[in-house]
């Protein structure tokens, strides 16, 4: 399946395209960008795209699938994404499949430490300030290792996540993962790794770019701080009056 994948929710921006002809055994080849960027990903996105995109064997309107982060994450870069995808969806045809960037964060987090997620829960948790962290938990299956949600992202203070966590042994990942590992009860065995993780569609596997398509939506756990300002009106006449200054 020809794929196009990205992601921009955090402090960066990365694109995969990958392929597989129909008889192909498992894996798919691809080209792959990764940039660790804090601001910009609007203007950094497209291009990335582009240049991967010219080094596949298949153009845009070849394209069979697109996959996108929804969230959680900035504002600014879940919108990014999605209305990236959605304009390119448009554009060329072909459905979107989404997944969380924790649930992204989580896939690298397992092909990175390999042996060191199997036999225990892998939890994802990104620093959300306030005393708060982007919570997701996963249980690890089979040697693969294949990734199963335990439930849906989160945002939650440290004591909240870890009281969703059994007692056996978490491997927790991401800026918010020491947070996380330091509210752990007597008993629980939190190991906190990997904690300038990113999320990087590099590691999302074929079945979870073959998802039901969907139309993206972002996936917002925290109101914008952003508020519409409340009673405020300019009195009559106060536009040619303003203009009159």
């Amino acid at each position: 399946m020809n794929t196009l994948a990205f992601d921009t929710c955090f402090g960066a921006c990365s694109v995969a395209v990958t392929w597989r002809a129909p008889d192909a055994g498992a894996g798919a080849p691809g080209v792959f960008r990764f940039e660790l960027i804090e601001r910009g990903h609007a203007e950094r996105l497209m291009p990335m795209i582009e240049d991967a995109m010219g080094e596949a064997p298949f153009g845009f309107s070849q394209l069979q699938r697109i996959l996108v982060t929804t969230g959680p994450g900035t504002f600014t870069g879940q919108r990014v994404g999605i209305a990236t995808a959605r304009a390119l969806a448009l554009a060329t045809g072909a459905p979107v499949a989404t997944l969380s960037s924790l649930e992204v964060m989580a896939h690298g987090a397992a092909a990175l430490l390999g042996d060191g997620v199997r036999g225990r829960t892998l939890a994802v948790a990104v620093d959300a300030r306030r005393g708060e962290v982007y919570f997701q938990a996963f249980a690890v299956d089979g040697d693969t290792p294949r990734l199963r949600p335990i439930e849906a992202p989160a945002l939650l203070t440290p004591g909240d996540a870890i009281a969703k966590l059994g007692y056996g042994e978490t491997v927790v990942v991401g800026s918010g993962a020491r947070l996380v590992a330091d509210a752990g009860t007597q008993g629980q065995r939190l190991f906190a790794e990997l904690e300038t993780l990113q999320p990087d569609v590099r590691f999302v596997p074929q079945d979870a770019v073959l998802a039901d398509a969907v139309r993206p939506r972002p996936l917002y756990l925290r109101p914008p701080d952003a508020k519409p300002q409340g009673g405020a009106h300019l009195k009559p006449g106060g536009v040619q009056a303003m203009r009159e200054q």
